[in-house]
């Protein structure tokens, strides 16, 4: 039992009505919270009379002329079937004849994959990879690779042997030269000696003046040549030119070998045979580095001369100089009694490596 006495009180569920407390439960339909409640419990009102629900008719079933079930007009695709998705852009018919892979079937391997070498085991479970140093970091991309060897060869390259005969040293090549300067040098003396001699009785006073300046402590004149002086000073260079080219040209047309390179034991060789180069080669190869003689007298031929003498130090494969690339020639060692090995290669080839 309840200790609240019966009355109207405010309807806890919507305290905006009020509602009759009888002791023991609420009675009645609430009524406004400011409307004057009646007095006494509210009158109890009728429930309505049940009716039972009344029987319909059955109607007499009608024929239906609408489609079947499932039925589609032409042209019109059919309902998806149920659990159909979306398939992804980019998604293709397969091909006629496609089957579903069987149960187990696996993505084909990468791009770049490549199969293991016979003999290949599977590393074991605990098998653990070797970690990278300490500090070691990912390079970002665009990083150079390493730097390749200069050669595809795991080995040194052989030595070049132009029909196997081996290259002559940069010593032996020198030697020849300063005997073959001496040579001509000693040429000139007998040929140009008198030219020269003249150049001189016309140089003497003009030098004698010049030290007499010096030792007065005077300023000293301009030395200017003579118009003689030029002259012979052009015929000096153009016989000293000659000398040389008659020295050389015709003896490594011939033999391949001036008197300095018999003397050491080297000749002159075409690449493309052993056979002598001729005339017209051995004037090529010697122009390229002999006509440079007649620009002596601005020192620019001479700087040319031994740029061209040095040459030899940049070709380590087969020892060129300028003018034997332009002549297409090589300087070969032939010790006593040797002799070719290996025939000539047909036109067109290379033996030795690049010119």
């Amino acid at each position: 039992m309840s200790s609240l006495p019966a009355g109207w009180y405010k309807d806890p569920a919507d305290t905006s009505t009020q509602r009759y407390w009888d002791g023991e439960g609420w009675l009645g339909k609430a009524i406004p919270a400011d409307a004057v409640p009646p007095e006494g419990p509210p009158p109890v009102e009728a429930e309505p009379p049940i009716t039972p629900p009344q029987a319909v008719p059955e109607q007499p079933q009608q024929p239906s002329y609408g489609p079947p079930p499932g039925w589609a007009p032409p042209g019109s695709q059919p309902p998806p079937p149920q659990g159909w998705q979306q398939p992804p852009p980019g998604w293709q018919q397969p091909p006629p004849g496609w089957q579903q892979p069987p149960p187990g079937w696996q993505q084909p391997p990468p791009q770049g994959w490549h199969q293991p070498p016979p003999g290949w085991q599977q590393p074991p479970a605990n098998f653990q990879y070797p970690q990278a140093p300490p500090g070691w970091q990912q390079p970002p991309p665009g990083w150079p690779a390493p730097a390749q060897p200069p050669h595809a060869y795991l080995y040194p390259m052989p030595e070049a042997r132009p029909h196997g005969l081996p290259l002559a040293s940069l010593g032996q090549r020198l030697a020849a030269r300063l005997i073959d300067i001496a040579i001509v040098l000693l040429l000139n003396v007998v040929v140009n000696g008198w030219f020269a001699y003249q150049w001189w009785q016309d140089f003497r006073p003009i030098l004698s003046h010049y030290l007499d300046q010096v030792r007065a402590n005077t300023q000293p004149d301009m030395v200017q040549p003579t118009g003689r002086m030029e002259s012979l000073q052009v015929v000096i260079i153009l016989i000293a030119t000659l000398l040389w080219l008659l020295y050389e040209a015709p003896a490594i047309a011939g033999r391949g070998q001036t008197l300095g390179k018999m003397i050491v034991g080297i000749k002159v060789v075409g690449l493309d045979s052993p056979a002598p180069i001729g005339f017209r080669r051995a004037f090529g190869r010697w122009a390229g580095l002999g006509m440079w003689t007649l620009l002596w007298s601005c020192l620019i031929g001479f700087v040319i001369q031994f740029l061209d003498s040095l040459s030899v130090t940049f070709d380590p494969r087969l020892r060129q100089a300028w003018h034997d690339k332009s002549a297409r020639t090589v300087v070969v060692a032939v010790p006593p009694g040797a002799q070719p090995t290996v025939e000539a290669a047909p036109r067109g080839e290379n033996p030795g490596g690049p010119e």
